[in-house]
This record gives structure tokens, C-alpha cells and sequence, in this order.
């Protein structure tokens, strides 16, 4: 069995670390928010610092996508392309649903459910790939 590619190995490992930032950064900012701040700027700052480790995480993505062949690249475009139209389809939709009463959802659900619709994405296009290329 070969071994992973280093590109895949890195994105692996700094995708991971930057997780852990973004949860001990949610932890300690909602700690800090809970024991009361009382400058207003250094609310502001404590509250989006867990959005630093996403942007980071942005930016890894970026990195790992530029160093993929081009099948690899295909298969994310293909998924993240999925995601995002499926994610826009499915708030649209329930925006108007909101209209009828349903309960309003928070826009923190957005982002997992399109990182759910891609790797939702990335498992059909393997697969797809995998099962005698594209149909």
C-alpha cells in the first residue's frame, strides 16, 4: 500500500492543529465572555478570535487544492461545487420555510452543513472516479 501524498499528510495534520486552536479559542473566549469584559472593543476582539483558526484553515485548503493533480482537482471542484449550490438551495428553501413558522436557525449552521455537502461530494465524486471515471 502507497503512502499518502506529503501535500495530503500535511493539509491532515494542519487542518487537525487548527481545529484544536478554533476549540481552545471558543473555550477561552466564552470563558472570558461569561466573566464579563467590560471594554466594548475587547469584547469584539474576544468573540471572533475563534474566526482566526477558520481563516487559517481557509487558507490550508487553498495550499493543499494548489498542490492536488489535476483529477484530485477536479474531484473538489465537482464537490465543492455540489456543496454550494446544495447549500444554497437548502437555506433558500428553508428561509421561506421560516416564513411559515418554522424556527429560525442560526447562520452557524450554515458552514457545517456545506462541510457536510462537500465531503458528501468528495465521497460521490471517489467513488465516481474510482468505478471507471467520469459517466
Amino acid at each position: 500500500m502507497s503512502r499518502a501524498p506529503i501535500w495530503l499528510r500535511r493539509y491532515i495534520r494542519d487542518v487537525i492543529l487548527a481545529l484544536l486552536v478554533y476549540a481552545l479559542l471558543l473555550i477561552a473566549s466564552n470563558l472570558l465572555l461569561r466573566s464579563g469584559i467590560d471594554s466594548e472593543g475587547l469584547r469584539l476582539i474576544v468573540a471572533l478570535s475563534p474566526v482566526l483558526p477558520f481563516t487559517i484553515i481557509a487558507w490550508i485548503v487553498w495550499r493543499a487544492l494548489s498542490q492536488m493533480d489535476e483529477l484530485f482537482r477536479k474531484i473538489q471542484f465537482d464537490a465543492l461545487l455540489f456543496a454550494f449550490a446544495a447549500t444554497a438551495v437548502i437555506t433558500f428553501g428553508y428561509g421561506f420555510l421560516e416564513g411559515l413558522g418554522y424556527p429560525r436557525l442560526t447562520m452557524f449552521l450554515v458552514w457545517p452543513l456545506m462541510s457536510v455537502l462537500w465531503i458528501l461530494g468528495l465521497i460521490v465524486g471517489r467513488i465516481r472516479f474510482r468505478l471507471g471515471g467520469e459517466q
